[in-house]
């Protein structure tokens, strides 16, 4: 262990002592003996901490695993930062967990801590979606809540969402208020782990019936729906927590030809048909195309496993069936609910949408049409939630979604909810159908009415601590040395999110940039392109994404458009990405 930091030999120290159970002493040990420094590093160089998803990690030992400890120190740490926000008050949280291997018993075990500190529990007595934790959170009119999940990690992440009292992940100050109290117990004897079974409540089947019903009082057209009740529709829950209510709730929707692909309906953390379970992955959607081909279905959707990101195919004009990407499904939706609102003279003026920073500006032109408000917010859904919360009385939330395939139509919940995307997809789908266009059709005429524009996404995945450092040094070295021009183009505006400030290029004038500090830089180009570069808050991952726009005249030029577009994106990310 001489290669190792005097912090991280501290940290692994601490966890051979008696207070950790004997098991994972003995793993601890294992490592040590056989001198395992990379994997030593890897899993106590750090704490887990909280970012733009909540604590997410590899399981295993160590502090900077996911197992009972971490995930213990993190529960008593929110357990005692609820009880010094709430003074005086019965304090009460939901928990529930997906599909994972190990979700279901780390989910007991934040049950286990909350209920040993005196709260009442509502724990979901079977795996459910994320965004019906967040409506548990408010229905129940919880302080704090919990989700285990890791998203569309790989099998071998697990991770921790946790939640405030309006049912929305944790933000500033609370996110780092609760880092706060999580680095201030310095014993595992500090974590309650022993049960009050008095103290927990189970949340039945029962609890599907009201969240499908708040749901459906949201359809915008019932009555296309009805019209279209034989809508061809396929459905894959990639193994995980959708299984359990996007069925029952296209069904209650009202379509009657719901098809569950067989061979990924199981609830599964091994996720054996696909190499990672994110719908946004051609792999992952492909045995669901298979079955959009072989039923000549009408769309094709799948959920990641805690059922809050939703992937789609459409059929093209060839008869194929294509993936669209986040940043259309997105577009789609706000001009369905937008456009649909207006023609029914619905629209107010205190109506609005939201969008991140890195998604499409699309959202934004179709707002701007409609004459409704849009705001943007950082990376990541909490935030879109905390401007719900935010506005509540004020304004009417109406539609948000970020690149990333999280979608929210209607404010029952705080939080991206791919339960509700894929119930709005549908009547969508069944919408247009009836005025005979398909999902393909609307989206060639979105771009002929509000401009072409075209975006690709480019992840760099860098591991452990080496990659840590690598992308953070990335950033750094961008940072040092600003591009002028990318493809050829001139750099107009730097906007650098940890600074909040924007660089006019051309004068050097700066000026504020009204949102939390991150780390983020966007360059703005002189045709309006915008490149952005981030760090992943929730996968060891630097992100770069690239959007450009293209008017588009005649819908006969959207192949010639297409490929002048991505010819242009990827000579643009060729300029700024240096791996």
């Amino acid at each position: 262990m001489g290669t190792l930091d005097t912090e991280t030999q501290a940290r692994i120290q601490q966890w051979l002592a008696p207070e950790y159970d004997p098991e994972t002493v003995a793993q601890v040990q294992q490592l040590v003996d056989n001198q395992e420094e990379t994997e030593l590093l890897d899993s106590f160089y750090k704490e887990l901490e909280f970012g733009t998803g909540g604590l997410r990690g590899i399981m295993g030992v160590g502090s900077n695993r996911m197992n009972k400890y971490t995930i213990g120190k993190a529960t008593q740490g929110l357990a005692n930062y609820l009880i010094k926000q709430f003074p005086g008050q019965d304090i009460k949280v939901a928990v529930s967990y997906d599909s994972r291997n190990n979700s279901q018993s780390f989910g007991n075990l934040v049950a286990d801590v909350f209920s040993a500190n005196g709260f009442q529990v509502y724990l979901f007595k079977e795996l459910r979606p994320t965004p019906m934790l967040s409506f548990a959170v408010r229905h129940f009119g919880c302080q704090g809540g919990v989700m285990l999940t890791a998203s569309h990690n790989p099998k071998e992440y697990n991770g921790y969402k946790a939640y405030w009292n309006d049912g929305g992940q944790l933000v500033a100050p609370h996110d780092k208020n609760v880092i706060t109290e999580v680095n201030a117990i310095q014993s595992v004897k500090d974590i309650k782990f022993d049960r009050n079974e008095a103290n927990i409540q189970l949340i039945g089947e029962d609890f599907d019936q009201i969240y499908i019903d708040a749901n459906r009082r949201l359809s915008i057209h019932p009555e296309a729906v009805l019209a279209q009740k034989d809508l061809k529709i396929v459905y894959s829950p990639i193994h995980g927590t959708g299984i359990t209510i996007v069925p029952k709730m296209l069904k209650a929707w009202g379509f009657e030809q719901v098809h569950v692909v067989d061979e990924q309906a199981e609830p599964n953390g091994n996720f054996p048909t696909v190499i990672y379970p994110n719908p946004e992955e051609d792999d992952a959607m492909a045995m669901a195309k298979q079955k959009g081909e072989q039923l000549d279905a009408d769309v094709v959707m799948a959920t990641d496993p805690d059922a809050d990101r939703v992937g789609v195919a459409i059929k093209n004009p060839a008869g194929e069936f294509q993936l669209i990407n986040g940043n259309q499904i997105g577009s789609l939706l706000t001009y369905y609910v937008l456009s649909s609102k207006k023609a029914l003279g619905q629209l107010k003026p205190n109506d609005y949408i939201v969008k991140t920073i890195v998604t499409s500006n699309l959202f934004a032109a179709i707002a701007d049409a409609h004459q409704v408000k849009y705001y943007e917010t950082l990376t990541g859904f909490k935030y879109i939630g905390e401007v719900m919360t935010q506005l509540l009385g004020q304004e009417t939330y109406l539609v948000g979604g970020e690149e990333s395939y999280g979608y929210l139509v209607g404010d029952l919940v705080r939080d991206k909810d791919a339960v509700n995307a894929c119930a709005f997809i549908a009547e969508m789908a069944a919408y247009f159908k009836s005025q005979g266009k398909s999902l393909y059709d609307v989206l060639i005429q979105l771009y002929l009415e509000y401009g072409f524009y075209k975006e690709k996404l480019i992840s760099l995945t860098k591991k452990g601590k080496a990659g840590a450092d690598e992308i953070k040094q990335m950033m750094a070295d961008l940072r040092a040395d600003l591009p002028k021009t990318l493809g050829a183009i001139d750099v107009v505006e730097v906007r650098d999110y940890e600074l909040s400030q924007a660089t006019n290029m051309k004068t050097g004038e700066k000026t504020k940039i009204d949102l939390p500090k991150s780390d983020v830089l966007q360059f703005i180009t002189t045709d309006g392109d915008v490149i952005s570069a981030r760090p992943s808050g929730t996968e060891p991952k630097i992100k770069f994404y690239c959007s450009v726009k293209e008017k588009l005249s005649f819908s006969s030029e959207y192949g010639q458009i297409s490929n002048r577009l991505d010819d242009k994106v990827n000579t643009m990310m060729a300029d700024i990405i240096k791996d």
